[in-house]
């Protein structure tokens, strides 16, 4: 059965965008070329967060991407730049990825934060502000 994950990110301050683009499109490229990947796409939120959204054959496939090259060199600096960072994963039986708003809906009810050095106040709780396109 396909698996869905989605990321939320949310960058600290706007000095930490560069390095934070240099790294989203290395590892959007990793990711399409990644055994098991399926479809992707990245929400670009109000507030300097950003949701991603990746379909893979597996659970096992998303692990191997993960960990290596570009993807694996952008996790630790993440727990430095981001003040809320989650994610939510789930199997289904289509290979289609759902919408942001069923993505958002997932990451409230069984997402889990991810450790950051700095928390803002909504992280623990994700209760942060509803998955939108900049005006």
């Amino acid at each position: 059965m396909p698996f869905v994950s989605i990321t939320r990110l949310r960058l600290r301050s706007a000095w930490f965008l560069p390095g934070f683009a240099f790294y989203t499109a290395r590892s959007r490229t990793q990711s399409m070329q990644a055994g098991g990947y399926l479809a992707g796409t990245v929400l670009a939120d109000a507030r300097r967060a950003f949701w991603t959204m990746t379909l893979w054959l597996s659970e096992a496939d998303i692990r191997r991407f993960m960990t290596t090259a570009a993807h694996g060199r952008a996790l630790p600096r993440l727990m430095r730049w981001c003040d809320e960072a989650s994610v939510v994963n789930w199997t289904q039986d289509e290979e289609i990825l759902p919408d942001w708003t069923e993505a958002d809906r997932r990451m409230r009810a069984k997402g889990r934060p991810s450790k950051v050095l700095h928390p803002s106040p909504d992280h623990a709780g994700l209760t942060f502000a509803p998955a939108r396109r900049r005006p």
